[in-house]
């Protein structure tokens, strides 16, 4: 699923335009990228969470020459899934999929 497929979802499933589901799915992910830049976690119940984990520096080797190389310490972003995500990875049934919005919603919501 690429992020144009889940932009497509959320439109179908929220009944709302492209343009608005489009600012939904940025929303959030400008929300965990910024919360991750600092420091915090990201916590999604029944989906997993995201963290940053710091690797230490290192020596590496380049592959083509075969020369040792600095490699200096970095903080990456690491994702943990949830036990329910596991389950349904491994074969578990798809939990159905709860209305976010009642049909009685205005349009406008954002």
């Amino acid at each position: 699923m690429t992020k144009a497929d889940l932009i497509e979802e959320v439109s179908r499933v929220v009944e709302v335009t492209r343009k608005e589901s489009e600012i939904i799915v940025e929303t959030i992910f400008d929300n965990v990228v910024k919360s991750l830049h600092q420091g915090e976690k990201v916590e999604i119940r029944g989906f997993g969470s995201f963290r940053t984990r710091e690797r230490q520096g290192r020596i590496g080797r380049n592959p083509k020459s075969g020369e040792k190389v600095s490699v200096p310490p970095k903080t990456i972003p690491f994702f943990k899934p949830s036990k329910e995500l596991r389950d349904v990875v491994n074969g578990g049934a798809v939990p159905a999929a709860e209305p976010i919005i009642s049909s009685g919603a205005p349009d406008s919501f954002l």
